[in-house]
């Protein structure tokens, strides 16, 4: 028996990393879950897989230049906010017209969101080209600091088109169900990182050594490459979705619908971001070692819990295509069912958080200040790892619904009225330090939770239209 089920575990995961299984409004839910979490969650994983690589090589240069990293991220996490917002409503329309059996119009939801990604990427480049130096003194990074650093926010802002498209055509093939390309398109842009990162981190051949800065240049090329492939997929109909040049023209009802999806989520990444931007402002207080520890932390942070993410981002498909199929209580189903596994596998990585921290920050430095920070950091914020786990797939099955609006508002009350204030009084005012700002994170995550539960209970987001 026991070899059976081992056997018939292997089968389902070929089917998943494949994505020869596409229909999930019909069947077992747990099924389903599992079928689409397991590409998303390596998807994912992959994703976090440039984070840890840059950190591992760039914490070889200087501390400085991981400090630049951390300041540099915190200002184009607002890129991820429209990349992310957008790609929430292009998960949602395109999950919804899979789910009509409409694949045309999928088709054309996918074009008009690549279309408005292009755009705001142009506007973001040129800041990011001019900039590169006010942008880094702007959050409180010393002259040393910018100046060895600067050419790192210049590449990486000015490539950021590369970020807003894998972001975007990742999300459509996750909203059509085909989570098994949007994974494979990271397999490939991480295997290039990984080979590119030491060549121009350090030099190679007639590649000379490019220091901080050459881990963004690794860092788009490994990108960009992925895109091409992406649009590849799209153009020769590998997927579900095809795009022929009949669809290359701007359609204003399909590009005012993704818009008004849209704004919800990007207006409830701004709100989370922004506040990310303070919090590394305020770190920016205690010094560079601080701020190196916290931006390895939160480095590693991201790495683990990108799976709880690819579980999220499968229950959101879960509940577009399923609502599109009239299918609202398979939806819910769908939702608690996603929350409950992600909470198991954040359980266990928070007990491995709160026992080897400092073994793990370690791997990436071996400052004493910084692995200090580093460690408490992790020990922290995975205290409620559990309620993250839930807060996240509730939020995103939201999301799937076509409802961003709902998260917009719990992010605003728990990260603008709760998680500043009480990061500023805690660690400036009251004199706490770093341990201020990471109680602050984590207090803040448990509430979305708990708040988005409540929500999410009364019901409201099965009647959304998009």
């Amino acid at each position: 028996m026991k070899k059976m089920t081992l056997s018939k575990f292997l089968e389902y995961i070929r089917i998943a990393l494949t994505g020869k299984e596409q229909e999930f409004t019909t069947g077992s839910i747990r099924r389903a879950v599992f079928m689409l979490s397991v590409p998303m969650i390596l998807e994912m994983m992959m994703e976090s897989v440039f984070a840890v690589v840059d950190i591992y090589f760039v914490s070889k240069v200087s501390v400085n230049a991981v400090a630049t990293i951390g300041l540099t991220e915190s200002v184009i996490t607002l890129v991820y906010a429209v990349a992310i917002g957008l790609s929430m409503a292009a998960t949602a329309v395109v999950a919804r017209r899979v789910g009509e059996k409409d694949l045309n119009g999928a088709s054309q939801a996918a074009v008009q969101a690549i279309f408005l990604g292009i755009s705001v990427a142009a506007v973001v480049s040129v800041i990011g080209i001019v900039y590169p130096k006010e942008i880094l003194g702007l959050m409180g990074a010393e002259p040393d600091l910018i100046e060895e650093g600067y050419g790192y926010t210049k590449v990486l802002l000015g490539g950021n088109i590369t970020i807003m498209l894998l972001f975007l055509i990742n999300a459509i093939f996750r909203g059509a169900g085909d989570a098994s390309v949007a994974m494979w398109t990271l397999v490939l842009s991480n295997g290039l990182n990984i080979i590119l990162d030491p060549m121009f981190i350090f030099g190679f051949g007639p590649i000379p050594a490019y220091g901080v800065q050459g881990a963004a240049i690794a860092t788009t090329i490994g990108r960009g490459t992925a895109v091409v492939f992406q649009l590849a997929i799209l153009f020769y109909g590998w997927s579900r979705i095809k795009i022929t040049l009949k669809d290359l023209v701007i359609r204003a009802k399909v590009m005012l619908n993704l818009i008004k999806v849209s704004l919800g989520g990007i207006g409830q990444f701004l709100i989370g971001t922004s506040s990310w931007i303070f919090l590394m402002r305020i770190m920016s207080e205690f010094g560079s070692e601080v701020l190196a520890g916290y931006t390895i932390a939160i480095r590693v942070m991201m790495f683990t819990l990108m799976p709880a993410w690819g579980m999220s981002n499968a229950a959101a498909t879960l509940v577009g295509q399923n609502l599109g199929a009239n299918q609202p209580q398979r939806a819910e189903d769908s939702v608690w069912k996603t929350g409950k596994y992600t909470a198991i596998f954040m359980a266990i990585v928070s007990i491995a958080y709160l026992l080897f921290a400092k073994t793990i920050i370690s791997w990436f430095t071996n400052e004493v200040e910084v692995i200090q920070n580093g460690a408490l950091c992790l020990q922290i914020i995975a205290a409620g790892y559990i309620f993250y786990a839930y807060g996240m797939v509730i939020i995103q099955s939201f999301n799937g619904s076509g409802d961003t609006k709902t998260p917009t508002y719990i992010n605003f009350i728990c990260f603008w009225l709760f998680q500043l204030p009480f990061a500023y009084l805690v660690s400036i005012i009251l004199d706490f330090g770093p341990k201020g700002v990471f109680w602050a994170i984590t207090l803040a995550e448990i509430s979305i939770a708990i708040i988005g539960i409540i929500w999410f209970k009364k019901g409201n987001w099965k009647n959304m239209k998009v």
